[in-house]
């Protein structure tokens, strides 16, 4: 489905914490909380540039394999973050939900989940869809083994239950989508930056908006000026 002009769906592969930390000579996990302070700036500032749906990609399936001192801090930060930010959100109009797995979280996680999304739901100001466990591929597999052998393009958008993605953005000078929101991202318009995401500022965000807003976008049509 195409979107509207006026709900801008932005999704962000937030890469670079571990660099950043290991460039200052910290260790890698010291990177992770300098990278929520820098979603924290994104979710402040997405609104008024007209978005309205984000998407970050927190914490992939395949990040269960990096060390495990590194997995549990990054848990107890996401479990320290739900918690913090979940009044913040409310006031001002943030929707929180969660996509990927669940069954494998840590069970401290599970009510924070829980608690954050109930209480934000009448948020109306911004979507904030944090991608937690997540595996597109996975995602994909499961809602056409849901549609028991009756999957066409809308069946399949509809049982993965995210809108189109617009604008997909990845910093850390990396450029692949990594397993993330693979179907939702078909006519994305990438953006790639070197910045690292502890260092990602509003103004980081409003420069690929307007890098967005700069594209033509024509779904497999032919160009405008070609029909004039």
């Amino acid at each position: 489905m195409r979107p509207s002009d006026d709900k801008l769906h932005a999704a962000i592969i937030m890469d670079g914490n571990g660099r950043w930390a290991t460039a200052r000579g910290l260790p890698r996990v010291a990177g992770h909380p300098a990278g929520a302070e820098a979603l924290r700036r994104t979710v402040e500032a997405a609104p008024d540039l007209g978005i309205r749906i984000l998407t970050v990609y927190a914490f992939s399936s395949d990040n269960w394999q990096r060390p495990r001192t590194e997995v549990s801090a990054l848990m107890k930060l996401f479990h320290m973050y739900l918690r913090r930010e979940r009044a913040r959100c409310v006031e001002n109009g943030v929707r929180v939900s969660i996509i990927g797995r669940r069954d494998r979280l840590p069970t401290m996680v599970l009510p924070e989940i829980e608690s954050a999304e109930k209480a934000t739901v009448e948020g109306k100001k911004l979507q904030l869809r944090l991608a937690v466990d997540y595996s597109s591929r996975e995602a994909i597999a499961a809602a056409a083994k849901k549609l028991n052998g009756h999957a066409t393009r809308d069946r399949l958008s509809a049982a993965l239950g995210g809108p189109d993605v617009d604008l997909l953005i990845r910093t850390g000078g990396e450029q692949r989508l990594s397993d993330f929101l693979l179907w939702e991202a078909a006519y994305a318009e990438l953006v790639f930056t070197p910045v690292m995401w502890p260092d990602f500022q509003a103004s980081d965000l409003a420069a690929a908006v307007a890098e967005f807003h700069s594209r033509e976008r024509r779904f497999g049509a032919v160009p405008k000026v070609a029909l004039a």
